[in-house]
């Protein structure tokens, strides 16, 4: 089979006539879904199941169209220009816009690379016994590693692979016991309630369904792929392979974002029927989480649970770090790419290295987890509605997309999903200060 047989994006090709295999077809988008499941957001989504029951479980369908959209936006940045969105703000607007918010997605996700060491390190110690710092630093190495040294082509097909460690969470539905007319209830009608705590929850899942370490991580991807495979130019110089390149871009997104939200479903309706049934509401951690079902769903549902927690972590920091890395390395026009050998990109892989190291470090620290978590989520929220601005301003603009400006239904849910977001971060700060 010739290359241009092999990829989806041909132009005398479509999705519907494709020869290629759906895993073929899929890559950012299943990657960036599946990332976004990280142990801090199955502590997250756990936390929101233990208190609130399935009333919360709302959220999962309210936040899809919004997270969906989103990405698809960022993923067409990336394809339609050939750089990711540091490298489009550096380029296209003022000089003081890009370090300030670089510098804050840097310290952010090393935080979150931190807290999801932790949550795996506990989990392999629940588990199998022994040190969890040992096990911290032992993940650490590993995933550090493998971006490092491992072929670009290669590495996606793990990162592929271990997307189905996310389903261990939809397994762990099936050990427990779902009252599904409340569990409908609670998905298909909201049920509000004008507490602080819900609020501050529900702002906590809006945070971490649209994160910004994702945009940046799915548009460096579509560049990737780009320059990955020879029969793909950026569009803005191909327009005749949008066509195939949008509808592969909509498909491996939509796709990706649906499976992270069953997946963040399947915790919530998890929790809700086990540890909010029998009172147990306070769950601080994803390794906490596993650790109270135990005795509720059963040894079995606990081991899925705590494995889930160790794929998704492994699945995770590569992400975390290498959005990282590609924001720094386009801001500082640095080369940048896991395609690149390591001499060929040394400042990139050295800001892989650096973001995997501190936030290893963060274990050693007196530093309340749970508070770094914490304050992580809000910078998240302060770097989210600056980028999503600039993403929907700079998609309106031909002098950057081309011919592939966005328009029409998807704009009008990306500005929504802007909208949702400021008022989101100022509910998160109000709730912080005042």
């Amino acid at each position: 089979m010739s290359s241009a047989e092999a990829d989806p994006e041909m132009p005398d090709s479509t999705v519907g006539k494709s020869k290629s295999s759906v895993l073929q077809i899929l890559g950012p988008g299943l990657i960036t879904g599946a990332a976004d499941d990280d142990p801090s957001g199955i502590a997250t989504y756990s936390q929101a199941g233990a208190q609130f029951g399935f009333g919360i479980t709302w959220t999962m369908l309210f936040s899809y169209p919004l997270m969906a959209a989103v990405q698809e936006i960022s993923a067409r940045i990336g394809r339609t220009t050939g750089r990711g969105i540091a490298g489009n703000l550096r380029r296209h607007y003022p000089g003081w816009l890009l370090p300030g918010l670089v510098g804050l997605l840097f310290v952010a996700n090393t935080i979150n690379i931190g807290a999801d060491l932790g949550a795996m390190g506990d989990a392999v110690r629940l588990l199998v016994g022994g040190n969890a710092a040992i096990y911290v630093v032992l993940f650490a190495f590993l995933c550090a590693g493998l971006q490092v040294f491992m072929q670009y082509r290669r590495y996606v097909s793990v990162l592929k692979w271990l997307t189905l460690a996310l389903f261990a969470y939809v397994g762990t539905v099936l050990f427990v016991s779902v009252p599904f007319e409340e569990f409908a209830n609670g998905f298909f009608i909201p049920n509000l309630s004008w507490d602080r705590t819900f609020w501050t929850t529900v702002v906590a899942i809006l945070g971490t369904t649209v994160s910004p370490y994702l945009f940046f991580w799915q548009a460096s991807q579509e560049v990737e792929d780009e320059k990955a495979k020879p029969t793909r130019e950026p569009l803005v110089v191909a327009p005749e392979q949008a066509e195939g390149a949008i509808s592969r871009i909509r498909l491996d997104t939509y796709i990706g974002m649906g499976i992270s939200n069953l997946i963040a479903l399947s915790i919530m309706v998890t929790t809700a029927a086990t540890l909010h049934a029998t009172g147990k509401t306070d769950i601080q951690t994803s390794s906490q989480a596993a650790e109270a079902l135990q005795p509720v769903a059963g040894s079995f549902a606990f081991a899925i649970f705590a494995l889930g927690i160790i794929g998704t972590g492994l699945l995770a920091i590569p992400v975390l770090a290498g959005s990282a890395a590609y924001a720094v390395g386009e801001a500082r026009r640095w080369p940048t790419g896991l395609a690149r050998k390591p001499h060929e990109a040394k400042a990139f892989y050295a800001t892989i290295a650096l973001a995997t190291l501190l936030g290893t470090g963060i274990n050693f620290l007196p530093i309340d987890p749970i508070k770094a978590l914490y304050w992580s989520a809000v910078i998240n929220g302060v770097v989210s509605v600056p980028v999503m601005v600039m993403m929907m301003l700079m998609t309106a603009r031909s002098d950057i997309m081309g011919e592939n400006t966005i328009a029409g239904p998807l704009r009008w849910i990306g500005w929504m999903a802007t909208a949702v977001m400021a008022i989101a971060v100022c509910v998160m700060l109000a709730t912080s200060f005042f």
